[in-house]
């Protein structure tokens, strides 16, 4: 078996449960492009999750999540605003501009999450009407954030509210949104659609799936024309019934919340080992799975990369000395120890 490091959750495997899912779903022949029994089952269990009023449309992956969601809600003129470092911003190669359309007003957030004080003052709203400038029309949030911080329920209302107020959508990029429940001990609506969140990209690929996320709509009105916005971004399955399938495993039950309990416990067992070592401090709070914190220059030196060359996480602000290790459902006490202990010899030899 590989090492399991902490560069990132997408490194995980997938769990068993999933793959005997796949395995099920894989006999015999099914009708294509999501006309299928596994489907309508996920779709089923997704309303369950997000309320009864809610249209969920599975897709291959978080990026293309995100594209859908913009795609099907904006038109050419429009605008999102998001934090700096959303996913969106600075790792989707350009996929909302391109792809959606759509102009990102992005607004500096030290945590990594947008509050109404934020948004208020790190957008032109005088601009709102003017025909030379890129419209609002969404506010998109992750939870988890970037940076391993959570959104509660409140905060999630607080700024669905000032984006109702201003005629705007509220989009919730979940790509860790089991993480962000199992941290605050909470269901997945609870945060998104029962807090007033218009679209949410539900993530399963960082929590135990294949490959697999879906665009849950709060409404059938809002979904519109989701389903031409999903073929056009060229995130419509023709075998769908492997994607749904997977989602109907993880939510079905409590798979997602197990499989997020560990690698948030993981990383709570990190971020203590971490911090116990002279000259490590955490860089933002460990709340979800992820863990970012300030290493000794050499220990990112000699412990970025593996023996054999595997990365062992990703640094995330080389200035300021800022790495970030994110932990996995797999994610094991002795993965966490082994690594603690290289830090505190490196640390310990200066």
């Amino acid at each position: 078996m590989s090492a399991r490091g902490f560069a990132s959750d997408n490194h995980s495997g997938v769990h068993p449960e999933v793959l005997e899912a796949i395995a099920a779903a894989n006999e015999g022949h099914a009708p294509a492009y999501g006309a299928d029994r596994w489907t309508a089952a996920a779709a089923d269990t997704l309303r369950r999750h997000f309320g009864a009023s809610t249209r969920a449309y599975p897709v291959f992956n978080g990026s293309g999540a995100n594209v859908v969601s913009l795609a099907a809600t904006t038109r050419p003129w429009h605008a999102v605003i998001c934090p700096a470092g959303a996913h969106m911003n600075v790792d989707e190669a350009g996929a909302p501009e391109r792809i959606a359309g759509v102009k990102l007003l992005p607004v500096e957030c030290p945590d990594g999450k947008l509050t109404p004080a934020l948004l208020e003052s790190g957008v032109e709203w005088h601009r709102v009407g003017d025909e030379h400038a890129a419209q609002p029309r969404l506010v998109s949030i992750s939870n988890s954030t970037e940076l391993g911080t959570v959104y509660r329920a409140e905060e999630v209302a607080a700024i669905a509210a000032f984006a109702h107020e201003r005629g705007l959508l509220l989009h919730v990029d979940g790509s860790r949104l089991s993480n962000a429940a199992a941290s605050l001990g909470t269901s997945l609506g609870a945060i998104s659609t029962e807090a007033g969140a218009d679209i949410v990209s539900f993530g399963g690929t960082k929590n135990g799936l294949l490959a697999g996320e879906a665009v849950v709509f709060a409404s059938e009105e809002l979904a519109g024309d989701a389903v031409f916005a999903r073929k056009q971004s060229l995130q419509l399955a023709s075998k769908m019934r492997f994607i749904s399938c997977q989602l109907e495993a993880l939510l079905r039950e409590d798979l997602w919340l197990r499989n997020a309990t560990a690698a948030n416990a993981a990383a709570e067992r990190l971020a203590a080992a971490l911090t116990a070592i002279d000259g490590v401090e955490l860089a933002h709070p460990a709340e979800a799975n992820g863990v970012f914190t300030r290493l000794p220059a050499a220990a990112i030196e000699q412990l970025e990369h593996d023996e054999d060359g595997t990365r062992a996480f990703y640094v995330w602000d080389a200035p300021s000395r800022t790495a970030r290790l994110m932990c996995s459902w797999d994610t094991s006490d002795a993965d966490v120890d082994a690594f603690a202990a290289r830090l505190a010899a490196v640390a310990a030899a200066g």
